[in-house]
């Protein structure tokens, strides 16, 4: 064995070796790198909260999609129009959440009446819609919704969901709901407006309802959106309202590119904190 080699092998077993330490979204690159010791520096600083690869490290996309809405300042859901007009959507994944998918056909979701805010294209409005539960998908979006409708209204479950436009914050349902579910929502609206969020999940479900928040982007990125989010971020605007987490776990059906940035909570709220 040459003295090259041998040495190139051992840089590769040390480096091997830090993969547990580095995040499952990361591991590719590494493998795709390894052994070059200008892409573990790269990494290393990334994970020291470098501003400079935490930017370059964002989605395609996403540097587009913040310039866009932070230019546009006409509010209605205008700068999220633009947003579909352009093609500007990397939250959407053109297909039914996995996690949520999966809970619906383990009959693991509260039945009744369910509400999707940020809906997009309405794929998870679908999929968890039966005879069982009526789900109302929401987006400030025209676009989104009129895409919705294109994509789902003739399917013969079409009686079991309903899209509406409207905004989250100022829209008053006539009746309570037994599950909320939020993905991409949360993170998309400014930090600032958390606490409301919380107000009006607590205001719209039934007092035994449930919310279901599939947590992301977990990161320390800058910025939004859509904007880092953690588990504390959720606990500070929930608990005040009354609600407990059932269960915070890891997303292991998250899609491949959100692997190790997900978490699924789980919330009841108390029986005393529920009003229209």
């Amino acid at each position: 064995m040459s003295s090259q080699f041998s040495s190139s092998l051992i840089r590769t077993r040390r480096n091997l070796n830090l993969l547990p330490l580095i995040p499952t979204g990361s591991r590719r690159r590494v493998f795709s790198f390894l052994g070059g010791a200008n892409q573990l520096r790269m990494m290393k600083k990334r994970e020291q909260g470098d501003p400079e690869t935490r930017e370059n490290h964002k989605p395609r996309g996403v540097n587009e999609l913040q310039q866009l809405l932070h230019s546009d300042s006409s509010g209605g859901g205008g700068d999220w129009d633009k947003c579909w007009e352009q093609g500007l959507t990397p939250w959407d994944l053109g297909q039914p959440t996995p996690v949520i998918a999966h809970l619906h056909r383990l009959g693991a979701l509260p039945k009744g009446r369910a509400l999707v805010p940020g809906c997009g294209t309405g794929y998870d409005v679908v999929e968890i819609a039966c005879p069982e539960r009526h789900v109302t998908g929401l987006d400030i979006s025209d676009n989104a919704i009129n895409k919705a409708l294109q994509l789902f209204s003739s399917l013969p479950k079409a009686m079991h969901f309903t899209f509406l436009k409207v905004d989250f914050f100022t829209w008053h349902p006539t009746e309570l709901f037994d599950l909320v579910f939020d993905y991409t929502f949360f993170c998309a609206i400014e930090p600032d407006m958390r606490s409301a969020w919380a107000q009006k999940m607590r205001d719209i479900l039934k007092p035994d309802g449930e919310l279901i928040t599939l947590m992301f982007p977990i990161s320390d990125h800058l910025g939004g959106p859509p904007y880092k989010v953690s588990v504390s971020d959720y606990e500070e605007v929930l608990h005040p309202m009354g609600f407990k987490a059932i269960s915070i776990l890891d997303n292991d059906l998250a899609v491949l590119p959100r692997k190790g940035r997900e978490k699924l909570g789980r919330w009841k709220k108390s029986a005393t904190k529920s009003s229209l």
